[in-house]
């Protein structure tokens, strides 16, 4: 495993990898043509600079403990970026093979012409929530005129979602709200204690970690606008994606396997998430620590899988449908992320997914309820 790139990248940069791509640049990593063992290698982005219990937890950690990553001839590699924007720079770059990065930020990046595309859904439930403190007087999105909302910073999603979340109740985005910059955890916790702001726009992980502490917070609600709205996706070049059709497939395939093991026995997930990466015990013992990272972790999970019926029902894993990506494109142009439709030929490609949905469910489960 290898963490130690991380890389960050401003949206602007996204447009120089297009004229990269176009001379040749932009081509997998070498290391993504195998090894001695005959297995293929692949690189890949994690969309965030802090390893916490969520997809590398869910798919990376437990595909890799759980021999599904073996079982498909397959070694991966980690490595750590700044954030969506910067996975998709890696991706298109050749730092890295594939990226479960924001939507969003992938049709940032189509737009101005980098050759990247969606292969496979991961995040199928909307993510962000709105937060107050349970006795606040904000009790509507339409309350939420004159406030000041924290956001994890002015360039991340929450942003973009608060943005969105005002606008959609009807309120005057440039004067009837302010965003102010608040981090996640302990910080944000105390922005909003402390009066600095008035309500969170985080996502739902987030939050899980915070009330891990005892701490309580009142949600408001998401209207239907939000449904549908696609999240983290998994991304490639078109150039990784004709020569290595194979090798995704196997991934996507391995990745999927091990989010319905996660499903099914979170605990079991994120023990082995502590194998993957040490540094999510910060120096304590797993025992210590694993009631509140399960939790911590059940709350990603339960934003990848259908909300609704039980794991042995799960199926067509990594699909997204026309109009779930007709949402998506809406949302990220009214939110300003692009300025155009993005043609959904050129966006996605979900001919892997018949194979990457070709294994024994059934297999899955039974091995993740006996996993300790």
């Amino acid at each position: 495993m290898k963490q130690s790139l991380r890389l960050g990248v401003s949206a602007a940069v996204l447009a120089a990898l297009a004229a990269l791509s176009a001379c040749g640049g932009g081509s997998s990593s070498s290391s993504s043509n195998g090894d001695s063992s005959g297995r293929a290698t692949l690189d890949l982005a994690i969309p965030s600079a802090v390893i916490a219990p969520k997809e590398e937890v869910a798919t990376y950690a437990v595909g890799d403990a759980e021999g599904y990553f073996s079982e498909e001839k397959l070694k991966v590699d980690v490595i750590n970026t700044d954030g969506s924007v910067a996975a998709v720079q890696a991706v298109a770059s050749g730092s890295a093979d594939i990226t479960p990065a924001d939507a969003g930020a992938i049709l940032a990046a189509r737009e101005k012409g980098v050759p990247v595309k969606a292969i496979g859904g991961l995040v199928r439930n909307w993510p962000w929530r709105m937060a107050v403190q349970p006795d606040s007087e904000i009790k509507t999105p339409a309350d939420l005129k004159g406030k000041k909302i924290g956001v994890i910073s002015l360039a991340s999603g929450s942003a973009i979602y608060a943005r969105a979340y005002a606008g959609d109740a009807g309120l005057d985005v440039a004067k009837d709200i302010e965003l102010l910059p608040v981090g996640v955890g302990a910080q944000a916790l105390s922005a909003l204690e402390n009066g600095k702001v008035d309500v969170l726009a985080l996502y739902t992980q987030a939050y899980t970690t915070i009330e891990n502490t005892g701490t309580e917070f009142r949600y408001l609600d998401n209207s239907d606008a939000f449904e549908g709205i696609r999240s983290l996706t998994f991304a490639v070049t078109e150039k990784t994606l004709k020569e290595k059709k194979d090798a995704l497939t196997r991934y996507l395939r391995a990745s999927y396997k091990a989010l319905l093991f996660s499903s099914v026995n979170p605990e079991a997930a994120m023990r082995d998430g502590y194998r993957a990466f040490p540094q999510l015990l910060t120096g304590k013992k797993a025992d210590d620590r694993i009631g509140d990272d399960t939790k911590t972790l059940q709350a990603w999970i339960k934003t990848a899988v259908p909300a609704t019926g039980e794991p042995e029902s799960f199926k067509d894993w990594g699909a997204i449908s026309d109009e779930e990506w007709n949402k998506t494109v809406a949302y990220t142009k009214t939110s300003g992320q692009i300025t155009k439709d993005v043609p959904l030929p050129e966006l996605w490609d979900g001919g892997l997914l018949k194979g990457a949905n070709g294994f024994d469910s059934a297999a899955v489960i039974e091995k993740a309820k006996a996993a300790e």
